[in-house]
């Protein structure tokens, strides 16, 4: 019997989840079928309810029901519950247990140009406070990294993902004019804002006159592939990396969880690029 696997949003019409997962469940030969699963607001309780009753072995959550799955869970593991978002729920036999693998995701993307024992000793800078920030400052807190710093214009919000954190981490909340200013201290510095996305290609959330050389600048956006942030940047001799690793990686560790499978990421990036139509904007 073909098993039942999805992701549940609103919108979520534009999701390339399923062309992507579905491609590795038939590249390992297996039996299951991944569907898109338009979910309302007000609906998030009766979604997860039908996932049990269903007997649907695995569901992608995103946006806006990240948070509220939570409620609705048997067990959330410890980094999704400090980030207190979930995006991959596994059901093991009626038992709805909640993973965040977006932070990890980012991780995974991230080792393509640094190790993680490289990692856990650099200065990282965070670009934002918002839901990804979070993910990410909280994954890489879990890690090791011994120092991560975020800039957001509202300080308030930085710090209150700085105070959350679980993890042992030195970190500071900045203004754009101090990160600006001390930028050749970090090593990573990582967009996690929507500056910058089509059709504002030409914004950028932050200045890199002072950026180091061989300093890793990575942006989660992958639409534009290259964000003009990334851009100058690459002016200044940083190592660039867009969003579309993050993407590709948060999928494939949900697909691990799920099967037992780490699949092909490099087949599952040329997908992602095809879908996107390699375009630049």
């Amino acid at each position: 019997m073909e098993k039942v696997y999805g992701v549940i949003g609103n919108p979520i019409s534009h999701s390339m989840s399923p062309a992507m997962l579905n491609d590795m469940f038939e590249t390992y030969h297996i039996e299951a079928r991944y569907h898109a699963f338009h979910v309302q607001t007000g609906q998030v309780k009766a979604a997860i309810e039908g996932i049990r009753g269903l007997g649907v072995y695995g569901i992608n959550v995103t946006i806006p029901h990240k948070v509220e799955v939570i409620d609705y869970l048997d067990e959330v593991e410890e980094v999704a519950a400090n980030i207190g978002a979930v995006n991959t729920i596994v059901n093991e036999n009626g038992k709805l247990i909640g993973y965040n693998t977006d932070g990890n995701g980012f991780i995974r993307s991230l080792n393509r140009v640094i190790s993680n024992e490289e990692l856990r000793s650099a200065n990282v800078l965070i670009v934002g406070a918002g839901g990804a920030a979070r993910g990410i400052f909280i994954s890489l807190a879990a890690m090791g990294v011994s120092k991560i710093d975020i800039v957001n214009r509202t300080i308030e919000r930085a710090k209150g993902i700085i105070d959350d954190c679980r993890f042992e981490v030195e970190s500071h909340p900045l203004s754009f004019k101090e990160a600006e200013a001390s930028l050749s201290k970090y090593q990573v510095v990582v967009n996690t804002t929507s500056v910058g996305m089509h059709p504002n290609v030409d914004d950028t959330p932050l200045s890199v006159e002072n950026l180091a050389p061989k300093t890793i600048v990575s942006d989660i956006i992958y639409n534009p592939f290259e964000t003009k942030f990334l851009r100058d940047a690459a002016k200044y001799g940083a190592i660039t990396q867009n969003g579309i690793g993050m993407f590709v990686y948060q999928g494939a560790l949900a697909f691990e969880k799920w099967t037992g499978i780490f699949p092909d990421t490099d087949r599952m990036e040329r997908l992602v690029t095809k879908l996107l139509g390699g375009r630049t904007c």
